[in-house]
């Protein structure tokens, strides 16, 4: 069985196809079972932000799992499997691992060490343990994958002064108007993002917060925790009109302000310029905004020039955290190898068990003439012989784990045995 990733990120697809493979959260569940349901599947986790969509999973046939997930991606996104194949990247294993790591970690996000990702992640694989789609392989990888990012997180500076996508996107918007101070911001979303962009504008001197969200008791309890207001959602056109500033960050499927609706509005502003910023994957504002005078619109890939410049600040970090990710890999590796030689040793002994049980089997008739106490002592006697035999391969194992000469153990002792014969264990299930 092969542990693999297959998908794509703000690096390897544009915009448009990001948003059309993006999952919602509501979708999540739904995805899971029908990741789950593939024949090559076993188990899966569904990671999609508004920077990546990726399938983790551990799969029974490598190239068949594989296909599944392709095949699952390409039916979401409306797009050809194959043509949509040229767009995914594909990692096994190490690779896999080493890849869920660094994800974890910030190394793969759009704005290096940003701290979003890691609770993505954790809640990702929380999700699919909750809908039953995970195993022991995936659950300790995640769950390994969170420590990884703690520690790069604490044991480096990879997160200091790191800009978030809320705080970048506050950040862009007052770099384009030279300040935010005394303006009048309209935030579409009060999710985590929503919320990040409330903390920057509180501390970028704005005069005035609006909220609009779909649950208007987030959208209140955000708003009055920044000393703003909150609105409904069919108010946003209106709000405009007076608006310096709108960022968008929901996690709507559908777009949610039109061409039309922002023509309208620009009509109603007497010529006043207004700014734009959608970090909403899929997009909250319809790309033909940007085509309505006196709009300026901003997305997702605006912000990659502001990551770009904010890594260089910490690029030395990053080959500390790889160092991070390259050890903790040899020790999931390690842990994974002892896990998989415990139930070989296992077998290994009942192996020589079964075989010990047999002699005395069959030497059942002469040791019946023994007294109680020296068949006792024969008994003690074989099985002690068993267990000394038996020792020095079982530590051989045990310290080779997670090695290429832990591996040929492996295979030979399942050769040499026959531990992994199906034939023995029917004979000996049907013996008399």
């Amino acid at each position: 069985m092969s542990l693999v990733v297959v998908g794509l990120n703000h690096r390897t697809a544009a915009v448009d196809l990001l948003e059309r493979m993006t999952v919602p959260p509501s979708g999540l569940p739904k995805a899971l079972h029908s990741l789950a349901a593939r024949e090559h599947l076993a188990e899966v986790v569904l990671l999609s932000t508004c920077n990546r969509t990726e399938v983790y999973a551990r799969t029974t046939r490598f190239h068949d799992g594989v296909d599944d997930v392709r095949h699952f991606l390409a039916e979401g996104s409306g797009l050809d499997a194959d043509a949509l194949s040229e767009q995914l990247y594909t990692f096994i294993d190490d690779a896999a691992v080493t890849h869920l790591f660094g994800v974890a970690a910030g190394l793969d996000s759009m704005i290096i060490g940003e701290g979003e990702i890691l609770g993505q992640v954790r809640e990702a694989w929380q999700v699919a343990e909750g809908e039953g789609a995970t195993g022991q392989l995936l659950s300790r990888t995640f769950r390994h994958a969170v420590e990884v990012g703690k520690r790069a997180r604490t044991e480096t500076g990879i997160s200091r002064h790191a800009v978030s996508i809320a705080s970048a996107a506050v950040t862009l918007a007052g770099d384009r108007l030279g300040s935010l101070a005394g303006r009048r911001v309209l935030l579409l979303g009060a999710g985590d993002v929503g919320e990040g962009m409330a903390v920057a504008l509180s501390g970028a001197g704005v005069g005035e917060i609006i909220v609009a969200n779909r649950s208007q008791a987030r959208a209140r309890d955000l708003a009055r925790r920044f000393g703003g207001r909150a609105i409904a959602l069919d108010e946003v056109v209106d709000t405009l009109v007076t608006s310096d500033v709108l960022l968008a960050s929901t996690g709507a499927s559908a777009t949610l302000i039109e061409r039309g609706d922002m023509e309208e509005v620009m009509q109603r502003r007497d010529g006043r310029a207004l700014l734009v910023v959608d970090v909403a994957v899929p997009r909250d504002v319809d790309p033909g905004v940007s085509q309505v005078f006196g709009v300026t619109l901003l997305d997702i890939d605006d912000l990659k020039a502001l990551g770009e410049a904010s890594l260089e600040a910490r690029r030395a970090e990053v080959g500390k955290v790889r160092v991070i990710i390259n050890d903790e890999l040899d020790r999931f590796r390690l842990d994974r190898s002892a896990r998989e030689l415990a139930p070989l040793v296992e077998r290994f002994r009942a192996r020589a068990e079964e075989l010990r049980l047999a002699e005395v089997e069959r030497l059942a008739p002469k040791l019946a003439k023994l007294e109680p106490e020296e068949r006792a002592a024969v008994e003690h006697l074989t099985r002690s012989m068993v267990n000394k035999l038996l020792h020095e391969p079982t530590i051989r194992l045990k310290e080779a784990a997670g090695t290429a000469r832990g591996e040929l153990y492996a295979d030979a002792l399942n050769e040499l045995f026959a531990l992994d014969d199906p034939r023995r264990s029917e004979r000996r299930r049907t013996a008399p």
